[in-house]
């Protein structure tokens, strides 16, 4: 499979961000925000998932059209 820098990014990202983080969790479930975070998160991951989605597909249709 094809790859560049900013397709392995949002990978990264996605990756890091699905992956439970004790100490943020902790932090803003002790500030009570638990549900807001979670919202955040949630939003944050489906933005990056619709932008590697298109940084893939500009990628093939790029390595397609050599």
């Amino acid at each position: 499979m094809n790859t560049n820098a900013k397709v392995d990014a949002l990978q990264l990202m996605l990756t890091d961000l699905r992956t439970r983080n004790e100490p943020i969790r902790h932090k803003a479930a002790f500030r009570g925000c638990q549900p807001e975070f979670q919202t955040l998160v949630t939003k944050l991951i489906e933005q990056l998932e619709t932008e590697l989605s298109i940084e893939k597909k500009l990628l093939r249709e790029k390595v397609i059209g050599k």
